[in-house]
Protein backbone atom coordinates (compact mmCIF):
# COMPACT_ATOMS: atom_id res chain seq x y z
CA UNK A 1 0.00 0.00 0.00
CA UNK A 2 1.51 3.56 -0.80
CA UNK A 3 0.89 7.02 0.97
CA UNK A 4 1.86 9.89 -1.06
CA UNK A 5 1.99 13.56 -0.01
CA UNK A 6 1.50 15.57 -3.19
CA UNK A 7 3.29 18.86 -2.50
CA UNK A 8 4.57 17.87 0.97
CA UNK A 9 6.40 19.94 3.00
CA UNK A 10 10.38 18.82 3.12
CA UNK A 11 10.04 20.22 7.19
CA UNK A 12 7.55 18.03 7.78
CA UNK A 13 8.83 14.98 5.97
CA UNK A 14 11.76 15.03 8.24
CA UNK A 15 9.78 15.47 11.36
CA UNK A 16 7.60 12.83 10.50
CA UNK A 17 10.38 10.45 9.93
CA UNK A 18 12.57 11.39 12.48
CA UNK A 19 16.58 11.52 12.59
CA UNK A 20 17.64 8.41 10.49
CA UNK A 21 14.10 7.17 9.99
CA UNK A 22 13.45 6.35 13.33
CA UNK A 23 10.04 7.66 13.58
CA UNK A 24 9.88 4.75 10.49
CA UNK A 25 11.38 2.19 12.39
CA UNK A 26 9.49 2.33 15.75
CA UNK A 27 6.22 1.78 13.33
CA UNK A 28 7.87 -1.19 11.90
CA UNK A 29 8.68 -2.45 14.82
CA UNK A 30 5.64 -2.14 16.47
CA UNK A 31 3.27 -3.13 13.81
CA UNK A 32 5.61 -5.82 12.08
CA UNK A 33 5.57 -4.17 8.30
CA UNK A 34 8.15 -2.67 6.17
CA UNK A 35 8.25 0.87 4.70
CA UNK A 36 9.96 2.03 1.88
CA UNK A 37 10.65 5.85 1.42
CA UNK A 38 11.40 7.68 -1.37
CA UNK A 39 10.91 11.42 -1.12
CA UNK A 40 7.22 12.59 -0.11
CA UNK A 41 6.28 8.34 -1.42
CA UNK A 42 6.11 5.95 1.36
CA UNK A 43 5.74 2.04 0.53
CA UNK A 44 3.63 0.23 3.29
CA UNK A 45 4.01 -4.02 2.42
CA UNK A 46 3.27 -6.53 5.10
CA UNK A 47 -0.34 -8.10 6.50
CA UNK A 48 -3.30 -5.93 5.41
CA UNK A 49 -4.43 -5.16 8.74
CA UNK A 50 -0.94 -3.76 9.97
CA UNK A 51 -0.67 -2.30 6.66
CA UNK A 52 -3.88 -0.34 6.77
CA UNK A 53 -2.85 0.57 10.58
CA UNK A 54 0.77 1.70 9.47
CA UNK A 55 -0.67 3.76 6.51
CA UNK A 56 -3.08 5.72 8.87
CA UNK A 57 -0.45 6.69 11.15
CA UNK A 58 2.17 7.81 8.89
CA UNK A 59 -1.28 10.11 7.44
CA UNK A 60 -1.68 11.72 11.04
CA UNK A 61 1.86 11.64 12.35
CA UNK A 62 2.30 14.01 8.79
CA UNK A 63 -0.26 16.34 9.89
CA UNK A 64 1.31 16.55 13.76
CA UNK A 65 4.25 16.71 12.17
CA UNK A 66 4.79 20.94 12.32
CA UNK A 67 7.49 20.67 15.09
CA UNK A 68 9.89 17.54 15.58
CA UNK A 69 7.25 14.58 16.91
CA UNK A 70 8.25 13.41 20.00
CA UNK A 71 9.47 9.81 20.39
CA UNK A 72 6.79 9.28 23.10
CA UNK A 73 4.13 10.52 21.35
CA UNK A 74 4.78 8.13 18.83
CA UNK A 75 5.22 5.32 21.13
CA UNK A 76 2.02 6.38 22.88
CA UNK A 77 0.04 6.62 19.15
CA UNK A 78 1.34 3.07 18.37
CA UNK A 79 -0.31 1.63 21.36
CA UNK A 80 -3.46 3.25 21.27
CA UNK A 81 -4.04 2.31 17.32
CA UNK A 82 -3.01 -1.73 18.15
CA UNK A 83 -5.86 -1.46 20.56
CA UNK A 84 -8.63 0.69 19.08
CA UNK A 85 -9.91 -2.69 17.26
CA UNK A 86 -10.43 -4.39 20.95
CA UNK A 87 -13.36 -2.52 22.09
CA UNK A 88 -12.86 0.43 21.07
CA UNK A 89 -14.68 2.92 23.38
CA UNK A 90 -16.09 6.26 22.59
CA UNK A 91 -14.14 9.25 23.88
CA UNK A 92 -16.96 11.12 25.33
CA UNK A 93 -17.33 7.52 27.77
CA UNK A 94 -13.41 7.76 29.03
CA UNK A 95 -12.67 8.61 32.59
CA UNK A 96 -10.44 11.41 32.71
CA UNK A 97 -8.24 12.26 35.81
CA UNK A 98 -7.65 15.56 37.02
CA UNK A 99 -3.84 15.98 37.17
CA UNK A 100 -1.50 18.38 35.87
CA UNK A 101 -1.46 16.26 32.55
CA UNK A 102 -4.44 17.58 30.91
CA UNK A 103 -6.92 15.29 29.77
CA UNK A 104 -5.04 11.96 31.04
CA UNK A 105 -7.02 8.51 30.07
CA UNK A 106 -6.06 5.51 29.28
CA UNK A 107 -4.60 3.99 26.66
CA UNK A 108 -5.94 0.60 26.22
CA UNK A 109 -9.20 -0.49 26.87
CA UNK A 110 -8.83 -2.66 30.44
CA UNK A 111 -6.89 0.55 31.30
CA UNK A 112 -9.98 2.61 31.38
CA UNK A 113 -11.91 0.02 33.06
CA UNK A 114 -9.17 -0.35 36.12
CA UNK A 115 -9.52 3.96 36.30
CA UNK A 116 -13.30 3.78 36.51
CA UNK A 117 -13.00 0.94 39.13
CA UNK A 118 -9.94 3.11 41.36
CA UNK A 119 -12.88 6.00 40.97
CA UNK A 120 -16.74 4.08 42.04
CA UNK A 121 -15.23 1.40 44.52
CA UNK A 122 -13.23 1.79 47.95
CA UNK A 123 -10.60 -1.26 47.38
CA UNK A 124 -9.51 -1.76 43.82
CA UNK A 125 -6.14 -4.28 42.39
CA UNK A 126 -4.62 -3.57 39.97
CA UNK A 127 -2.62 -7.43 38.61
CA UNK A 128 -0.75 -7.06 35.65
CA UNK A 129 3.21 -7.50 34.26
CA UNK A 130 5.43 -4.07 34.06
CA UNK A 131 4.57 -1.13 32.10
CA UNK A 132 0.69 -1.52 32.28
CA UNK A 133 0.43 1.89 34.14
CA UNK A 134 -0.85 0.07 37.35
CA UNK A 135 1.01 2.17 39.73
CA UNK A 136 0.96 5.25 37.11
CA UNK A 137 -2.40 5.40 37.13
CA UNK A 138 -3.05 3.76 41.08
CA UNK A 139 -0.94 7.43 41.47
CA UNK A 140 -3.38 9.77 39.35
CA UNK A 141 -6.19 8.34 40.46
CA UNK A 142 -4.79 9.50 44.18
CA UNK A 143 -4.19 13.34 42.79
CA UNK A 144 -7.34 13.32 40.84
CA UNK A 145 -8.94 12.28 44.37
CA UNK A 146 -7.08 15.13 46.19
CA UNK A 147 -7.41 17.49 43.61
CA UNK A 148 -11.20 16.90 43.97
CA UNK A 149 -11.04 17.28 47.65
CA UNK A 150 -12.43 14.00 48.34
CA UNK A 151 -9.63 12.63 50.35
CA UNK A 152 -7.00 14.31 52.48
CA UNK A 153 -4.24 13.10 52.12
CA UNK A 154 -2.53 10.13 49.64
CA UNK A 155 -0.45 7.49 51.60
CA UNK A 156 2.27 5.30 49.66
CA UNK A 157 2.52 2.07 51.00
CA UNK A 158 5.58 -0.87 49.92
CA UNK A 159 6.38 -3.91 51.72
CA UNK A 160 9.76 -3.80 52.44
CA UNK A 161 11.37 -7.22 51.41
CA UNK A 162 14.88 -6.95 50.80
CA UNK A 163 15.22 -4.93 54.26
CA UNK A 164 17.40 -8.14 55.63
CA UNK A 165 21.01 -8.13 53.80
CA UNK A 166 20.73 -5.80 50.75
CA UNK A 167 18.67 -2.75 52.10
CA UNK A 168 20.99 -3.63 55.84
CA UNK A 169 23.89 -2.04 54.37
CA UNK A 170 21.88 1.39 53.48
CA UNK A 171 22.60 4.03 55.88
CA UNK A 172 19.20 5.65 57.55
CA UNK A 173 16.02 4.21 59.06
CA UNK A 174 13.51 2.02 57.58
CA UNK A 175 11.89 4.86 55.63
CA UNK A 176 15.24 6.08 54.15
CA UNK A 177 16.32 2.52 53.06
CA UNK A 178 12.72 1.87 51.04
CA UNK A 179 12.85 5.19 50.03
CA UNK A 180 14.65 4.13 46.29
CA UNK A 181 11.86 1.15 46.14
CA UNK A 182 9.37 3.63 45.98
CA UNK A 183 10.91 5.67 43.26
CA UNK A 184 8.21 4.83 40.35
CA UNK A 185 6.10 6.38 42.60
CA UNK A 186 7.70 9.10 43.19
CA UNK A 187 8.38 10.17 39.62
CA UNK A 188 4.71 9.52 39.07
CA UNK A 189 3.35 11.85 41.81
CA UNK A 190 6.18 14.69 40.46
CA UNK A 191 4.99 14.21 36.72
CA UNK A 192 1.29 14.29 38.06
CA UNK A 193 1.54 17.36 40.19
CA UNK A 194 4.88 18.70 39.38
CA UNK A 195 8.11 18.92 41.27
CA UNK A 196 7.66 21.54 43.63
CA UNK A 197 3.70 20.81 44.52
CA UNK A 198 4.67 17.25 45.92
CA UNK A 199 7.52 18.06 47.83
CA UNK A 200 5.19 20.79 49.16
CA UNK A 201 2.86 18.24 49.68
CA UNK A 202 5.44 15.81 51.23
CA UNK A 203 6.73 18.36 53.65
CA UNK A 204 3.40 19.20 55.07
CA UNK A 205 2.00 15.61 55.53
CA UNK A 206 -0.39 15.41 52.84
CA UNK A 207 1.49 13.23 50.83
CA UNK A 208 2.77 10.17 53.19
CA UNK A 209 5.49 7.18 52.75
CA UNK A 210 4.36 4.25 54.99
CA UNK A 211 7.07 1.13 55.09
CA UNK A 212 4.25 -1.92 55.71
CA UNK A 213 6.06 -2.48 58.64
CA UNK A 214 4.64 0.63 60.27
CA UNK A 215 1.00 -0.05 58.95
CA UNK A 216 0.26 -2.11 61.99
CA UNK A 217 -2.32 -0.74 64.46
CA UNK A 218 -3.22 2.53 62.51
CA UNK A 219 -6.07 3.42 61.19
CA UNK A 220 -6.55 6.09 58.45
CA UNK A 221 -9.55 8.13 57.52
CA UNK A 222 -9.85 9.90 54.53
CA UNK A 223 -6.81 8.67 52.75
CA UNK A 224 -5.97 7.33 49.09
CA UNK A 225 -3.50 4.68 49.96
CA UNK A 226 -1.57 2.67 47.43
CA UNK A 227 -0.35 -0.68 48.47
CA UNK A 228 2.54 -1.42 45.52
CA UNK A 229 4.82 -4.57 45.08
CA UNK A 230 1.97 -6.03 46.52
CA UNK A 231 3.51 -9.64 45.25
CA UNK A 232 5.96 -9.24 48.56
CA UNK A 233 3.14 -9.07 51.40
CA UNK A 234 2.56 -12.42 53.16
CA UNK A 235 -0.95 -13.09 53.37
CA UNK A 236 -0.85 -12.00 56.85
CA UNK A 237 0.61 -8.56 55.54
CA UNK A 238 -1.87 -8.24 53.32
CA UNK A 239 -4.94 -9.04 55.51
CA UNK A 240 -3.28 -6.76 57.86
CA UNK A 241 -3.04 -3.74 55.22
CA UNK A 242 -6.82 -4.24 54.04
CA UNK A 243 -8.00 -4.09 57.69
CA UNK A 244 -6.52 -0.33 58.26
CA UNK A 245 -8.46 1.08 55.84
CA UNK A 246 -10.93 3.64 57.56
CA UNK A 247 -14.16 5.93 56.52
CA UNK A 248 -13.66 7.88 53.68
CA UNK A 249 -10.68 6.50 52.21
CA UNK A 250 -9.74 4.38 49.16
CA UNK A 251 -6.96 1.99 48.54
CA UNK A 252 -5.36 0.93 45.42
CA UNK A 253 -3.20 -2.59 45.33
CA UNK A 254 -0.59 -3.27 42.62
CA UNK A 255 1.54 -6.00 41.84
CA UNK A 256 2.55 -8.59 39.36
CA UNK A 257 2.57 -12.03 40.33
CA UNK A 258 5.08 -13.35 38.29
CA UNK A 259 7.91 -11.43 39.94
CA UNK A 260 7.55 -12.52 43.87
CA UNK A 261 10.68 -11.96 45.42
CA UNK A 262 9.39 -13.65 48.81
CA UNK A 263 12.01 -16.58 50.30
CA UNK A 264 11.34 -19.65 48.82
CA UNK A 265 8.18 -21.80 49.77
CA UNK A 266 6.81 -18.27 51.15
CA UNK A 267 3.00 -17.48 49.55
CA UNK A 268 2.19 -14.09 48.23
CA UNK A 269 -0.05 -12.32 50.38
CA UNK A 270 -1.94 -10.41 46.46
CA UNK A 271 -2.12 -14.39 45.34
CA UNK A 272 -4.46 -15.49 48.13
CA UNK A 273 -6.42 -12.22 48.42
CA UNK A 274 -7.30 -12.49 44.43
CA UNK A 275 -8.80 -15.93 45.57
CA UNK A 276 -10.15 -15.09 48.66
CA UNK A 277 -11.70 -11.68 47.74
CA UNK A 278 -12.99 -12.01 44.37
CA UNK A 279 -16.72 -12.47 44.90
CA UNK A 280 -16.58 -9.93 47.85
CA UNK A 281 -18.95 -6.69 47.29
CA UNK A 282 -17.24 -3.31 46.64
CA UNK A 283 -13.90 -4.64 45.76
CA UNK A 284 -12.71 -4.35 42.01
CA UNK A 285 -10.09 -6.29 40.47
CA UNK A 286 -8.79 -5.45 37.04
CA UNK A 287 -6.15 -8.43 35.29
CA UNK A 288 -4.03 -6.74 33.22
CA UNK A 289 -2.24 -8.35 30.32
CA UNK A 290 0.64 -7.97 27.76
CA UNK A 291 -1.28 -6.21 25.38
CA UNK A 292 -1.77 -3.84 28.00
CA UNK A 293 1.49 -2.79 28.36
CA UNK A 294 2.31 0.75 27.65
CA UNK A 295 6.10 1.18 26.94
CA UNK A 296 8.01 0.63 24.14
CA UNK A 297 6.27 -1.81 21.78
CA UNK A 298 9.05 -4.33 22.11
CA UNK A 299 8.47 -4.91 25.81
CA UNK A 300 5.39 -6.51 25.42
CA UNK A 301 7.03 -8.91 22.89
CA UNK A 302 9.93 -9.17 25.53
CA UNK A 303 7.14 -10.12 27.67
CA UNK A 304 5.40 -12.93 25.45
CA UNK A 305 8.45 -14.54 24.80
CA UNK A 306 9.38 -14.68 28.58
CA UNK A 307 5.73 -16.25 29.60
CA UNK A 308 6.39 -18.61 25.97
CA UNK A 309 10.03 -19.56 27.14
CA UNK A 310 8.47 -20.19 30.80
CA UNK A 311 5.75 -22.70 29.44
CA UNK A 312 7.73 -24.70 27.77
CA UNK A 313 10.52 -25.09 30.32
CA UNK A 314 8.78 -25.22 33.86
CA UNK A 315 10.68 -24.71 36.79
CA UNK A 316 11.04 -28.18 38.91
CA UNK A 317 8.91 -28.09 42.25
CA UNK A 318 11.07 -29.17 45.01
CA UNK A 319 9.16 -31.49 47.68
CA UNK A 320 7.86 -29.11 50.58
CA UNK A 321 7.79 -25.92 48.45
Amino acid sequence: MQVTFPDADNSRLSNLCGVLDENLRQIETALHVNIARRGEVFNVTGQDRPVEQACKLIKDFYQRARKPLDIDDIQLALVEVTHKAVQAEPEGDMPVLMTRRQGLHGRTPRQNVYIRQVQEHDITFGIGPAGTGKTYLAVAGAVDALERDLVKRIVLVRPAVEAGERLGFLPGDLVQKVDPYLRPLYDALYDLMGFDKATRQFEKGVIEIAPLAFMRGRTLNHAFIILDEAQNTTPEQMKMFLTRIGFGSKAVVTGDVTQIDLARGQKSGLIEARTVLQSVRGIAFTEFQNEDVVRHPLVARIIDAYDAYQAAHPKPVSDGH
